[in-house]
């Protein structure tokens, strides 16, 4: 089987072709044409995953998955959430982000530094709509630890763990983390059919 994971991010792309192995061959959105900023305008992760999937369907006629991803953090009343990529703001940048959340967590004790991480991933098969979760718990820490990873890697480590999801192999973070969960829920589903 042949889909397309509508994301510009090569990182999220090697994530999600370690974990699916040769079962499924990912095309990208470059090997379909598609150089556009995918729009994500909602305020759920789920509205934003089928949003980029609907665009690529709509736009390109090819079957496809889009994910949405969120870290929500308690001490934040669940910020930044949808705007996880953005909480910086305009243009994306990791470590801006990063910096804007360690700023707003300053002085909140380690206790109280709960956090998780969660993926929506927006199937489009066969005219058909379908929908994948992944979450995993953990917490926020003081300052960045590793240099593997994307996004807030450097900042999350999961709950059990006493490394970063930057500091974890991707085969490590992918049996573990949200977006490995949801990918494998993807994958079963794919399976079945």
């Amino acid at each position: 089987m042949k889909i397309c994971f509508a994301t510009n991010n090569q990182k999220k792309i090697e994530e999600v072709k370690a974990a699916l192995g040769s079962e499924i061959e990912i095309v990208s959105l470059e090997m379909i044409g598609c150089t556009a900023e995918l729009p994500e305008t909602g305020d759920t992760l789920a509205f934003n995953a089928f949003q980029k999937a609907s665009y690529v369907k709509d736009h390109f006629g090819v079957d496809c998955f889009a994910d949405d991803t969120g870290l929500e953090v308690d001490a934040l009343g669940g910020e930044p959430g949808v705007y996880s990529g953005r909480y910086a703001g305009e243009p994306r940048s990791d470590q801006r982000n990063i910096d804007k959340l360690l700023s707003s967590l300053a002085g909140v004790p380690k206790i109280e530094r709960t956090a998780r991480f969660r993926t929506v991933i927006a199937l489009l098969l066969d005219g058909e709509k379908y929908q994948f979760e992944g979450i995993v718990e953990g917490e926020i820490l003081e300052e960045r630890s590793g240099t593997g990873g994307f996004g807030y890697d450097p900042v999350f480590k999961p709950k059990g763990f006493s490394r970063s999801f930057a500091e974890l192999s991707m085969a490590e973070k992918n049996e573990i983390s949200h977006r490995g969960i949801a990918v494998r829920a993807l994958i079963d589903f794919l399976k079945k059919r």
